[in-house]
């Protein structure tokens, strides 16, 4: 028996006028030449440059001459190099200076696809029929970075959406804050790495321009590491490292002593692999907090750490409800350094604040896992496809930490027989866990299936369909990728399964299918 699915004819479409301003790194020698140039320039020039600049960005950005000081900050050490006082330097001279360093970059000029769906935590003033949520998208620029935008609308009883109005003035996070470790705590986290022989770290960490961006601190190329992944220490402990920091430390603290390490006549091997390790887990967590005044489209979730410089790929938001009643919403994500990647964890309350963790474990080591909205049995689940083919399950007493999992579910029918993967968390229904999945066939064409699994042991499959819930039809079938429909996280409203997917990685859509219905079929399979 064949679901009826119900295309909803709105589309989200990438928008190029959508840009931020970034830091543009140049290297010290050119980057001192341009800050020379502009010096010598007489006040009236400098005052005239300014004025236009402010004149042709103040309508594209919130507060460009806040980025322009906040760019400026970031050349510190080229000032100390070429022994230039900041503090002689007019508010001009320095907004003008910090403008040579700055770049838009169009977030979404290349594409807007892989969405999922939450409910909004801000459900004011609206019907009962009516819910308020928010859509998360891969948006992707020049060079194919991928960061992770928001759109927020509301559900009326039909399912129509009526999306808020975008947002132009778009910013990356106002603040972003470094973790601060506790010595301990980090000892125990480089032990569990050490005992994994399959960590897959960024083939260097961050360059001068990345670690400006987060503490101003200035760290040399140096620290680029080697391309292969740090392997397995057994004769030398981190002390030698770790007895220089306090008990508790900072990203900031920790690097200027990797530095000097790095540098040492006498580094052996093992102390080698040993300061990477650092680097890689440290580079890893962050936060960060966007001004409270900025529309939830306008808040963009941009590559900081060395293991997502290449882009934050599939975000999978969850509302995850804690034993205690508690409600955090979190997203899984893939984090790709343009050649390892590395499953990562977004978490939240408010979609102003974010905390960026690594996610551990042997099996963190492939794309698409997928958090369930509440622990099982006391222990936090998630899907996950540890072999690139097939669909397993993983428990663990650590959100961010995963070391086994077991099959639940291969590629059978002729649509999925290249791979089969989730398409989003698990939502929880009467009948069981209804889990969306998504199936390659031939011509690598992707498309959307559904299973349903027992609510208190979810390794049973109680059904599954042996035919497509989607497939790409002749208009999502063309764009950047071909024959490609994918989903990222469902939801359900007004007792409808409400699906959002991208077509060919270039637009993105949604769906509704009668929840009854959908699970009535898997219930009799």
């Amino acid at each position: 028996m064949q679901v009826a699915v119900t295309r909803k004819k709105f589309v989200f479409y990438p928008d190029s006028t959508r840009v931020i301003a970034r830091f543009l790194y140049l290297d010290d020698e050119r980057s001192a030449d341009i800050i020379r140039k502009v010096l010598a320039m007489p006040e009236k020039e400098v005052s005239i440059a300014i004025s236009q600049l402010l004149r042709g960005y103040s309508r594209r950005h919130r507060n460009i001459s806040r980025i322009f000081e906040k760019h400026f900050a970031k050349l510190a050490p080229i000032f100390d190099k070429i022994e230039v006082n900041e503090e002689d330097l007019s508010e001009s001279q320095k907004a003008l200076i910090g403008s040579y360093f700055t770049m838009e970059y169009s977030i979404e000029s290349a594409a807007f696809f892989n969405p999922s769906i939450i409910e909004n935590p801000d459900q004011s003033e609206l019907s009962s029929e009516e819910k308020r949520v928010i859509f998360s998208f891969r948006a992707t620029g020049e060079g194919h970075i991928s960061s992770v935008v928001f759109r927020s609308g509301v559900l009326d009883k039909n399912n129509n959406l009526i999306l808020e109005p975008v947002g132009k003035m778009l910013a990356e996070a106002d603040v972003i804050k470094r973790h601060i470790y506790d010595k301990a705590t980090f000892q125990k986290k480089l032990d569990e790495m050490q005992e994994q022989v399959n960590v897959a770290p960024p083939s260097k960490v961050d360059t001068p321009d990345k670690l400006q961006n987060q503490e101003n601190v200035f760290i040399p190329a140096i620290l680029e590491i080697p391309k292969e992944p740090p392997v397995q220490v057994n004769h030398t402990s981190p002390s030698f490292i770790l007895d220089k920091l306090e008990a508790n430390f900072t990203y900031g603290d920790l690097m200027k002593i990797l530095v000097i390490a790095r540098t040492e006549p006498k580094l052996t091997e093992d102390k080698l692999k040993i300061i990477n390790q650092m680097m890689w887990l440290a580079s890893s967590h962050y936060e960060i907090n966007f001004s409270i005044d900025s529309a939830i489209s306008e808040r963009v979730i941009f590559p900081i750490s060395s293991t997502e410089q290449k882009g934050i790929e599939d975000a999978r938001f969850v509302k995850f409800t804690d034993e205690n009643g508690e409600i955090t919403y979190y997203a899984t994500y893939t984090a790709y350094d343009g050649e390892a990647i590395l499953p990562k964890l977004i978490k939240t309350t408010d979609f102003y604040n974010f905390k960026i963790l690594p996610i551990n474990g042997e099996i963190a080591q492939n794309k698409g896992m997928a958090l369930f909205p509440r622990k099982i049995n006391g222990k936090y689940a998630m899907l996950c496809r540890i072999d690139g083919v097939n669909n397993y399950i993983a428990y663990s007493d650590s959100i961010n930490i995963w070391r086994e999992a077991k099959i639940i579910q291969k590629p059978i029918y002729p649509w999925e027989l290249v791979q089969i993967g989730n398409s989003g968390s698990p939502i929880e229904t009467e009948d069981g866990w209804l889990i969306i999945t998504h199936g390659v066939g031939p011509m690598r064409e992707y498309s959307l299936g559904a299973s349903l699994y027992d609510l208190k042991n979810p390794e049973k499959e109680i059904g599954r369909l042996s035919s497509p819930l989607m497939v790409p039809n002749e208009v999502e079938r063309e764009g950047y990728v071909p024959n490609v429909i994918y989903s990222c996280g469902s939801m359900i409203h007004n007792n409808d399964l409400i699906i959002p997917y991208a077509m060919s990685d270039h637009s993105s859509s949604y769906a509704t299918v009668n929840l009854k219905e959908l699970l009535d079929v898997l219930k009799n399979k």
